[in-house]
C-alpha cells in the first residue's frame, strides 16, 4: 500500500477514491479465455489485482469513518487576511481570521513591485543585462516568462489602469490612518511606483535594468510594511491560540494536531507554521504539525485538512502493527516516503545486482 501525505486541491473523502484511480471498482472481466494461455494469464492477473482493489477501498472506509473522531485539530488556511483559523474539537468548529486589519494593507502595498512585473514580465527582452542580482537569473526561466518578448506595446495600457488603481491609493493613504512608519514607507513604495509607471508610459518603453532600479530603492520600505504585517499576524495568531490552549485543556492540547495548508511556494517555512508551533506539545510538535501544500486554495480547507489528517493517523498506527520488525518500511509508510522509494533508490543505485544488462537497456 502506497503511503500519500500531500494531496492537492480540494481531495475529498469520496473524491480521492478517483484520485487514486477508481479505487473500489471493480476488475474488469477478462471474460473466458477457454483454452488460450494468454487469457487464463490476464484473468490471473486480475484477479490477484483485485486483491488491490478491495484493500484499498476498506482503506478509503477506515479513512472516512475516522475523520468524525479526529480531534483536538486546527486547521489552518493560509489567505490574504492572514490565515483562517478552525478548532475542530469534541464535535463542534469554530473558525475565525484572528489577524488585525492592519495585515492587509501593510501587504497589499508591499506587492505593489509585484504587481508591475506581473504586467510587465511577458514582455521582457529576453537579452539579460548585467545590474546586480541577474547572475541569479536562469536563462531558460527568462525566455519562458518573456513569452511576448519587447516587440509590442499592448502592456502599456493594463499598466497605466495598475497605475490608476495605485494613485487612488495613494490619494486615501491619509484616510486609512494607518500607523506612523508604516503610513510613511507605504507612501515611499507608491510614490515611486507611479513614478515608474509615468516615465514606463510616457517613453512607451522600459527594460529589466530600470525597473530594477525602481526596486532597488525600496527595500526597506518593503521591509517595514513586512514588519508590520509580520507583527500583526503574531499578536492575533497568539491570542487565539492561547484562548483555544484553555478552552481544549491541559488534558487535550498534548494530542491536538495543526494541519497548515498554503500554496506550494509558501510551503517550506510558513509564517503559520512558525507561530502555531510555539503553542503545540513540544513532544509532538514536530509530528502534529502538518503543512500541506495545495496548487489553489481548497473549496473546502478543514475537510482537506481532515482527509489527509485522517489518512496520516490511520498510517501511524498502520505503519507500527504492519511493520513491527521493519523498521525501514515502517518509517516509510508513516512518512512522506512512497514504500517502493527506498527499494528504486537501491535499484538505481546498484543497477547490476540482479543482472549484467545495465539498467534501461533494451531487453
Amino acid at each position: 500500500m502506497t503511503a500519500r501525505r500531500d494531496f492537492l486541491g480540494s481531495v475529498t473523502a469520496i473524491g480521492a477514491s478517483t484520485f487514486l484511480g477508481g479505487i473500489g471498482a471493480a476488475a474488469p472481466d477478462a471474460g473466458d479465455p477457454g483454452p488460450d494461455p494468454a487469457g487464463a494469464e490476464l484473468r490471473a492477473r486480475n484477479t490477484i489485482v483485485a486483491i488491490d482493489g478491495d484493500t484499498r477501498r476498506h482503506y478509503d472506509t477506515l479513512r472516512a469513518e475516522l475523520i468524525p473522531h479526529l480531534g483536538p485539530v486546527v486547521v489552518v488556511e493560509n489567505d490574504a487576511r492572514g490565515g483562517l483559523f478552525t478548532l475542530v474539537h469534541e464535535g463542534r468548529r469554530e473558525s475565525l481570521w484572528p489577524v488585525s486589519d492592519i495585515f492587509e494593507p501593510a501587504k497589499s502595498i508591499a506587492h505593489v513591485p509585484l504587481g508591475i512585473f506581473s504586467i510587465l514580465a511577458p514582455y521582457l527582452s529576453r537579452r539579460i543585462p548585467n545590474p546586480p542580482g541577474t547572475a541569479r537569473l536562469d536563462r531558460h526561466d527568462v525566455e519562458m516568462v518573456a513569452f511576448k518578448g519587447p516587440g509590442t506595446n499592448e502592456w502599456i495600457g493594463p499598466l497605466r489602469a495598475f497605475g490608476a488603481t495605485l494613485a487612488d491609493a495613494r490619494r486615501q493613504l491619509d484616510d486609512a490612518r494607518l500607523p506612523g512608519r508604516l503610513a510613511v514607507a507605504s507612501g515611499q513604495i507608491l510614490d515611486a511606483a507611479l513614478e515608474f509607471i509615468a516615465q514606463a508610459t510616457g517613453r512607451a518603453a522600459f527594460d529589466m535594468r530600470s525597473f530594477e532600479d525602481f526596486t532597488g530603492g525600496l527595500g526597506e520600505a518593503i521591509a517595514t510594511n513586512i514588519e508590520y504585517a509580520a507583527r500583526a499576524q503574531i499578536d492575533g495568531v497568539t491570542e487565539l491560540m492561547n484562548r483555544w490552549r484553555d478552552e481544549v485543556g491541559p488534558a487535550g492540547w498534548p494530542g491536538l494536531y495543526v494541519v497548515v495548508l498554503s500554496i506550494w511556494t509558501t510551503s517550506a517555512l510558513n509564517q503559520n507554521s512558525i507561530i502555531v508551533k510555539r503553542f503545540m506539545d513540544p513532544a509532538t510538535a514536530d509530528s502534529h504539525l502538518i503543512d500541506i501544500a495545495t496548487a489553489q486554495p481548497p473549496t473546502d480547507p478543514v475537510l482537506v485538512a481532515l482527509d489527509n489528517l485522517a489518512r496520516i493517523v490511520q498510517d501511524n498506527v498502520a505503519a507500527e502493527l504492519v511493520f513491527p520488525h521493519d523498521r525501514r518500511s515502517a518509517d516509510a509508510l508513516k512518512g512522506r516516503e512512497d514504500l517502493l522509494a527506498q527499494e528504486i533508490l537501491h535499484q538505481l543505485a546498484c543497477p547490476y545486482r540482479d543482472s549484467k544488462r545495465p539498467m534501461g537497456t533494451a531487453r
